[in-house]
């Protein structure tokens, strides 16, 4: 692509799709204000403020700092905005990375565990000015990105909106044809300022990252189901400098002959580059909670739990890689929860921790959280990507004998942190 290329006339003016340059980033940043996002972080038409379609309290998520921070771990990564005039008027980012896809048809019929890894790209963060809507802008940004993505051999397209996002799904499902393909549970639990009692018969170690690294490769492709979406960089994630830790929770005397069980989690600190907000809360539960952090203060031998002033924006830690296994793994994996919250408490910019999980994943009911603080609207789009060959004819963007797009769902999904 060109460094500037004229796409459409948007009334008097030509609107152009270029790359960003850092002059950009005073406009994208008053896009990301005018377009609030929602909890998943990407509203496609960019508009109608991207909270949850829900009477009472509602989470916001915004974006802050490094305007590449969700797309600079992949190799191959673009932000392109939309200009018309001298005035940016839409964006979208992309990245295309190599993940697992689970087990293919072909490798289930020999009953194998090994993962399949495809080359898949991610569109986040499209958004559009709400006085140039309607004019074809997200439609020529999402094709922009799509043929950038399958220049450089992405097999898939990806997206994530919410369920209540009729403008996201028109555009994506109905103008792009992507199909639903997935849907993760958002589980967030608040920060207190008492730590949380970790049971005396589970004992806590925390992996250094080459060990790590050897622990998920080992127990990963070994799970009941497949993993989707675990990133062929993960050692570089677990070594990430946002990473806080990997932990392991085993039991100190497990009983004679018992079968061994374990959990293991890893944490990233979220502050730096993700803001989340509650609105829409009544003034006397605002009034409440604020009487509650103030006895806390006064008599924090009561130990009164608390809520952060979570109608201001505050960080979150974020959980991923969760799995467990054995009679006691729910047990040792609430362990673990529990110590990333004390983890999370020495960070003043946290008030929440939190992590997305398959609805069926057996991880999930065995993860805290509270209903205001978790969301099960997210979803996952997907979509086969074709080049053009040197002829002009479309082909698939890279080979692959077994298409993703119609598996069934993995009960257990990876979700990389970095693209949160």
């Amino acid at each position: 692509m060109g460094e500037e290329e004229k796409i459409m006339a948007a009334g008097k003016k030509m609107v152009r799709v270029r790359e960003f340059i850092m002059e950009d980033l005073p406009a994208v940043e008053e896009l990301e204000r005018l377009c609030q996002a929602g909890l998943s972080g990407d509203n496609a038409a960019g508009g109608g403020g991207g909270k949850k379609k829900k009477r009472g309290m509602s989470l916001y998520a915004e974006q802050i700092g490094d305007p590449f921070a969700r797309v600079r771990h992949a190799p191959d990564h673009v932000i392109l905005v939309a200009e018309c005039g001298d005035e940016v008027v839409g964006v979208i980012k992309a990245c295309v990375r190599m993940v697992t896809r689970g087990s293919s048809s072909s490798l289930r019929k020999t009953k194998t565990k090994t993962n399949k890894f495809v080359k898949a790209a991610c569109l986040l963060g499209l958004r559009v000015s709400p006085s140039h809507r309607r004019l074809g802008i997200a439609t020529e940004l999402v094709r922009r990105a799509e043929e950038w993505c399958a220049a450089r051999g992405a097999a898939y397209a990806t997206m994530a909106t919410t369920a209540s996002n009729a403008a996201s799904l028109a555009l994506f499902q109905g103008r792009f044809k992507y199909a639903l393909f997935r849907k993760p549970r958002f589980l967030g639990h608040p920060v207190h300022r008492h730590r949380a009692r970790v049971p005396r018969a589970h004992r806590v170690l925390q992996l250094p990252p080459p060990l790590a690294a050897a622990a998920y490769a080992a127990l990963l492709p070994a799970a009941a189901a497949a993993p989707e979406f675990v990133p062929a960089d993960l050692p570089a994630l677990l070594a990430h400098k946002l990473t806080r830790g990997t932990y392991l929770a085993v039991e100190r005397s497990p009983g004679a002959g018992a079968p061994s069980s374990f959990a293991v989690l890893s944490v990233y600190d979220a502050t730096r580059s993700l803001s989340f907000r509650v609105g829409g809360a009544p003034p006397l539960l605002r009034a409440s909670l604020a009487a509650a952090r103030a006895l806390d203060r006064r008599a924090p031998w009561l130990r009164v739990p608390s809520v952060p002033d979570v109608f201001r924006p505050f960080g979150a830690y974020l959980l991923y890689g969760l799995h467990m296994s054995g009679p006691a793994g729910a047990a040792l994996l609430r362990t673990l929860c529990r110590h990333a919250h004390n983890v999370a408490r020495n960070n003043p910019a946290c008030a929440v921790v939190a992590a997305d999980v398959a609805p069926d994943d057996p991880a999930a009911a065995a993860v805290p959280h509270w209903r205001r603080f978790s969301c099960d609207e997210d979803v996952w789009c997907i979509k086969k990507l074709t080049s053009v060959t040197a002829n002009g004819n479309a082909a698939p963007a890279a080979g692959d004998d077994d298409d993703w797009t119609t598996a069934p769902p993995s009960s257990v999904l990876f979700v990389d942190p970095r693209e949160f």
